[in-house]
């Protein structure tokens, strides 16, 4: 079933107000791209079909990464290029999130904030995976970033799919015994993560106030995880939903 409306169509009611809308004057530039997306105001250029023997008048797109409108095909390319890394067993889907505190860092400085995010959810997942305690082999992690909630207000937050158990260091399988919900305890996870995120914060952006940490070690930071996935069919059809043009990375760490 087709929507009734696309984010353009949202766009284009708020075309008098998207200069106060956007963060930034790339924000700006990106939510006008997609507001001409395949549009007359884009131009436009004639196909010819093979079957109808006819001329059609296409809009062009405005290519932009972050247009649902004109680059579905990549999900569709993401989606499965990833089944191909699938391993037969089963997967957990943990999010860590990041506290509205650092909304303010992340407008002036996004790829330094991120690739925090990035680097502090593998060490964290990889530090409980190693440890012998809990599982004592080598995770896998597929990871993509999502800097906006579903209204469409900065929530900057990394979807981690894991797969339950790693590869030990005789390079065999080894599936987790855990009965929670996931490998490994979210609360203890959500401390370390909390640890490692401003341990790197510190270093990367040292001019960040010292009001700003005393702010996130109040705060309680929250690492979710779900239950398993039945199959690993299941997962390439969760992250079908997940992943769209407004996805900003992914990584991939083994």
């Amino acid at each position: 079933m087709q929507p009734k409306h696309r984010v353009a169509d949202v766009l284009n009611l708020e075309v008098d107000h998207l200069q106060e809308i956007a963060h930034t004057s790339w924000n700006q530039r990106a939510l006008h791209a997609i507001r001409k997306c395949r549009t007359k105001a884009l131009g436009g250029h004639l196909d010819w079909c093979m079957n109808c023997k006819k001329l059609h008048l296409q809009f062009n797109s405005c290519r932009n990464r972050h247009c649902p409108t004109c680059q579905g095909h990549k999900q569709h390319q993401w989606v499965a290029a990833r089944t191909q890394e699938l391993l037969p067993v089963p997967y957990f889907h943990v999010v860590f999130t990041l506290p509205d505190h650092l909304n303010s860092v992340a407008i002036p400085y996004p790829k330094v904030l991120y690739k925090i995010l990035f680097d502090s959810a593998w060490e964290t997942l990889s530090a409980f995976g190693h440890n012998p305690k809990h599982l004592g082999a080598k995770l896998g992690m597929i990871a993509v970033l999502h800097t906006w909630g579903q209204n469409l207000q900065l929530h900057p937050h990394l979807h981690c799919i894991v797969p339950g158990g790693g590869v030990c260091e005789a390079g065999f399988w080894k599936k987790g015994t855990a009965k929670d919900d996931f490998l490994f305890s979210v609360e203890a996870m959500s401390d370390k993560f909390r640890g490692r995120f401003v341990s790197k914060l510190r270093k990367a952006l040292p001019q960040l106030p010292q009001s700003l940490y005393d702010k996130l070690f109040k705060k309680e930071w929250v690492v979710y995880a779900k239950t398993p996935f039945g199959k690993p069919e299941h997962v390439i059809e969760y992250l079908g939903r997940y992943i769209h043009p407004v996805t900003n990375y992914h990584l991939k760490a083994i």
